[in-house]
């Protein structure tokens, strides 16, 4: 932000940390108890890989279409209604794809589940952003550490609901129903936080800027390779290493446990590395998790090569929104923009993953996942401005709200 005025303090600074995290976990799990069960949702509608692939770019589609409108809802009415409304409604739209009979409704159901994740997505990130301004320290790696977390402890169910061969309709059906009821508590804690009576409001649909598209092309690789490894993983693992269905489902637990482990200590090795060398060793550590998935045979080469994946782009993504947060005065449209673009590639991932299976092999699929994460080190660069200590950072003219002792959030 280039304000040189400091921002008003959080009236319980613990509180919004601790509820904007919570926030991020609740929507990780529904993540986690989705992809969990991809595989049985495959075998239920007997989808190829090709038909599987269709039917998940339709949550790019939603996605894309929505994102640009969660800016407006934002200033609309507030940084905690509008995550808590959005949210509500990512969460009922997980019951929906387990519930349909064919592959056209279920392109229509995860339709829904697109466009409600990427709002909510947006929302929950804009808040996030604003209340680390107001703290005057990195969160941003930790909130996506607890949205990592929460999906890691959802796809623990779900490997327990692959394992008792639970239908997933029951399962996904009252997940929805839990999670629900655990945002409208964990919302509560949100500072009400608002744009300035006089900010204009932002359009209704908006393009992303052309200040977002560099950084969100650096969001696009590792997002293509997040989203690749969490719904490839669990089919990859079954049909190039002969896995069973319980050790399928262990692969994305072991990728959402790496992330969400470097996630949770990735503020204090941006604060040590930089952002930019931070990216470059991301990059690199990616890139050779990839490479153990090509050449994995067996799940014991295939489920560490995964694990990589995860550490290599945990920290990239909440860099990307830090970069975009601070790139103008508006940080929920910033986002937006750069979400459309980061997000969109891990949603049409799994889409180009599955055409690309389709027509050679899962194997040289994820060739181009290694590409992409390989593309990350020479690109660091893009995402200098989420330093702290960058020109156009927030150091340069915000300041931390005096009289909170912040050092100890």
């Amino acid at each position: 932000m280039t304000t040189t005025a400091p921002l008003d303090p959080l009236p319980a600074p613990r509180r919004a940390r601790a509820s904007i995290a919570l926030v991020f976990a609740v929507h990780g799990a529904v993540t986690g108890t989705f992809v969990s069960r991809i595989p049985w949702i495959q075998h239920r509608l007997d989808l190829s890989p090709g038909q599987l692939g269709l039917a998940l770019v339709m949550p790019a589609v939603g996605s894309f279409l929505a994102m640009p409108l969660a800016s407006r809802f934002v200033h609309r009415y507030g940084g905690r209604a509008a995550v808590r409304g959005l949210i509500s409604l990512w969460c009922l739209a997980l019951a929906l794809p387990a519930l349909a009979p064919s592959l056209p409704v279920l392109c229509a159901a995860l339709f829904v589940y697109g466009a409600t994740s990427g709002m909510s997505d947006v929302a929950m990130n804009a808040q996030g952003v604003e209340i680390e301004e107001r703290l005057g320290r990195s969160i941003m790696s930790g909130l996506h550490g607890m949205w990592s977390a929460g999906g890691l402890l959802a796809s623990g169910f779900g490997i327990l609901a692959a394992h008792l061969d639970l239908d997933a309709r029951l399962q996904l059906a009252v997940t929805a129903l839990v999670l629900l009821a655990l945002a409208q508590v964990v919302c509560r804690g949100l500072p009400d936080l608002r744009a300035p009576e006089e900010a204009e409001a932002p359009p209704r649909f908006a393009l992303p800027p052309r200040s977002s598209l560099v950084i969100g092309l650096v969001g696009f690789c590792a997002v293509f390779a997040e989203g690749a490894s969490m719904d490839w993983s669990g089919v990859y693992l079954r049909d190039i290493t002969g896995a069973s269905a319980t050790v399928a489902a262990v692969s994305y637990s072991a990728f959402a446990l790496t992330m969400a482990v470097s996630r949770l200590a990735g503020d204090a090795v941006i604060r040590r590395l930089g952002a930019v060398r931070a990216t470059r060793l991301g990059g690199a550590t990616a890139t050779a998790g990839g490479v153990l998935v090509v050449l994995a045979d067996e799940p014991a080469l295939a489920i560490p090569g995964f694990a990589l994946i995860g550490v290599g782009i945990a920290v990239i993504v909440p860099l990307a929104f830090a970069a975009a947060g601070r790139s103008g005065p508006n940080p929920s449209q910033a986002i937006a923009g750069v979400a459309t673009v980061t997000y969109t590639s891990g949603l049409i991932a799994p889409a180009v993953v599955g055409g690309l299976a389709q027509a050679t092999s899962l194997t040289v699929s994820f060739v181009l996942v290694t590409a992409l994460a390989l593309a990350l080190v020479p690109s660091a660069g893009a995402l200098r401005r989420s330093e702290r200590n960058a020109p156009d950072g927030p150091s340069s003219g915000v300041s931390a709200p005096a009289g909170n002792d912040l050092s100890t959030l």
